[in-house]
């Protein structure tokens, strides 16, 4: 029963993506051209869907289980440091240069978008060298 709750999730979700223009790469690069021919329109999707989660995350910190029974396990990391800047950077500008983000990219390639497969495979070369990264022992000053 996960699974299938997992996929009707995914596919509402996707379908989100796909009405909001979130998987349109032209209207995201738009949105992100703010010196020029600004498109403000994904800001009102975006300033929705953080008003939804802010409900879900507040709703979600009181319990314990979800509704479906699995165990709720909220982000605890509230710091931000060097590595959350980095990583916003690269996302900012790979989002920037594609005109995708991870959930839109995957919409996308389930229509056989070249463009949207590349990403794919870049995102996932790039998780692949960050988890060789994060298994490599750490260097200490003086040893």
């Amino acid at each position: 029963m996960p699974i299938l709750n997992a996929l009707l999730a995914g596919l509402i979700f996707g379908a989100g993506l796909l009405v909001s223009g979130m998987a349109n790469p032209a209207k995201v690069l738009g949105f992100l051209d703010i010196a020029g021919n600004w498109d403000p329109s994904l800001a009102f999707v975006m300033a929705g869907a953080i008003a939804i989660g802010s409900v879900g995350f507040a709703m979600a910190r009181r319990r314990k289980y979800s509704l479906f029974d699995a165990a709720m396990l909220l982000p605890t990391a509230s710091r931000i440091d060097r590595r959350v800047l980095a990583g916003s950077a690269m996302f900012g500008a790979g989002w920037g240069l594609a005109g995708f983000c991870p959930g839109p990219a995957l919409v996308c390639v389930g229509s056989g978008e070249f463009g949207a497969m590349l990403f794919v495979v870049a995102m996932l070369v790039g998780m692949k060298i960050f988890a060789l990264a994060e298994q490599r022992p750490s260097q200490t000053n003086g040893s």
